[in-house]
């Protein structure tokens, strides 16, 4: 009996003395992320700057990449062609948590009156375009270069590895190009050493500094875009009879994809979309023309759904196209899954997004259509994905810039949380998975 109350005193006092360790971490992370705020800005607006293309990311690369060498981080550059990964090996031995920022910009010619405003053109698929960092990539690259140099200050300390994944390419390789998270994945990003589970932030141009947003679940969509190709036969526009009228076939075609959501999917489970968005065929009045050619966009929340969408796109163009005497072709291209944020891993940090944010300011939020890349890190190891407050207090959301917008704007007042959020879910993590492997007896 009494070796059993001494084991299980020690066990307790191992667990407190953990507990402060862990305690005197985060109010390092507090007191080095309030001094290192302004070195953060000042990185963010440098990268606002000078933003950077989808796979041309080369100066904001090089950047990173000497700073976490500065760091005395172990970095590997050239990934996925511009991405950079740093390696941070705790003093103590443990698991390896990853987290990950994107480093590209859009093809966005900005309008937003600041001092730092971008005014880089460059060419974008054949066109000459103006170039912004119109979704807070810039923001994201400079919370994670200033999370790596807290954490590495606190090197011998920390009971495992971290990695830090600096991705290019999330908005979409060029035509003819691959990129981004799934070709990070494929060139091994996630093995060697192997990452136990992985964290990233979004900012958000429509929730409020200070806030932190997250959901379980399917958080973002799935996102496949489509091509549609009707042939029929071309006639003069006097004599319909004569031909087959291609422009009538995807007028019946686009309304019937509305009813793929709208009447043949179960939408008690998960949202999902159709949208087509640009049509294009004939070139004069009274000429009917031979072809018609679409292209949509695909959005999911839930893998089974997504399969489901795409199947009935297939047979109901098909279909309409065969009744009319018309031809088809459908061409489904690769997207992104969906962001999926596992349930346990979820539950597991949220009592670390409510200490650092307060419990008040961490929002449980709604799924929402648009996509992210992140979803082919979660598709290999656990991960969670969540959504940074970046508008100024006392606004309404309805009426700020949304981003992929020329007015896109960022309160970068928001950016020191970024940083305390992240090294907490990396400190939480490797401490959390460290005391569950010990209790196990490792």
């Amino acid at each position: 009996m009494k070796k059993t109350t001494f084991a299980l005193f020690a066990a307790a006092l191992l667990i407190q003395q953990a507990f402060s360790q862990t305690d005197n971490l985060k109010l390092s992370v507090d007191r080095e992320s309030d001094k290192l705020e302004s070195k953060v800005i000042e990185w963010r607006r440098d990268f606002h700057q000078f933003p950077e293309l989808s796979n041309a990311e080369f100066k904001t690369a090089k950047k990173i990449a000497a700073h976490l060498k500065s760091l005395g981080l172990e970095v590997k550059t050239d990934v996925a062609k511009t991405g950079v990964v740093g390696i941070l090996r705790g003093g103590k031995p443990g698991p390896v948590v990853a987290l990950r920022a994107d480093m590209d910009a859009l093809p966005v010619t900005e309008r937003a009156n600041l001092p730092f405003a971008s005014k880089v053109r460059s060419d974008y698929n054949g066109q000459t375009v103006g170039v912004m960092h119109a979704c807070g990539h810039d923001t994201h690259v400079a919370i994670l270069m200033g999370t790596a140099q807290v954490l590495a200050g606190m090197k011998k300390d920390l009971k495992g590895t971290i990695k830090f994944i600096f991705q290019p390419a999330e908005e979409g390789a060029p035509q003819g190009e691959r990129g981004g998270a799934q070709v990070m994945v494929e060139e091994g990003v996630l093995e060697n050493p192997k990452v136990d589970a992985i964290f990233g932030l979004h900012i958000n141009a429509q929730t409020e500094v200070g806030k932190i947003g997250y959901r379980p679940g399917g958080t973002m969509a799935s996102v496949n875009s489509f091509s549609v190709k009707i042939k029929g036969k071309q006639t003069h526009g006097a004599y319909p009879w004569l031909g087959v009228d291609p422009i009538v076939v995807s007028a019946q075609i686009i309304n019937s994809l509305q009813t793929i959501v709208s009447r043949q999917l179960d939408l008690t489970e998960e949202a999902a979309v159709v949208t087509i968005g640009s049509i294009h065929g004939g070139v004069r009045s009274n000429i009917i023309p031979e072809e018609v050619r679409m292209e949509g966009t695909i959005r999911a929340l839930n893998e089974d759904m997504r399969k489901q969408v795409i199947e009935k796109i297939k047979r109901t163009v098909s279909h309409i196209a065969e009744s009319a005497g018309a031809a088809s072709e459908v061409v489904i291209n690769e997207g992104y899954p969906v962001t999926f944020n596992q349930p346990e891993l979820t539950a597991q940090m949220l009592p670390t997004l409510e200490a650092t944010a307060g419990r008040e300011n961490v929002i449980l939020r709604k799924a929402v259509t648009g996509a992210e890349d992140f979803s082919f890190f979660q598709q290999k190891v656990p991960g969670l994905f969540i959504f940074l407050g970046g508008m100024p207090k006392g606004k309404n959301a309805t009426e700020t810039a949304p981003h992929h917008t020329p007015d896109f704007y960022i309160d970068e007042s928001g950016l020191k949380l970024g940083v305390r959020v992240l090294c907490n879910l990396a400190i939480d993590y490797l401490e959390k998975r460290d005391s569950q492997a010990g209790s196990s007896g490792r």
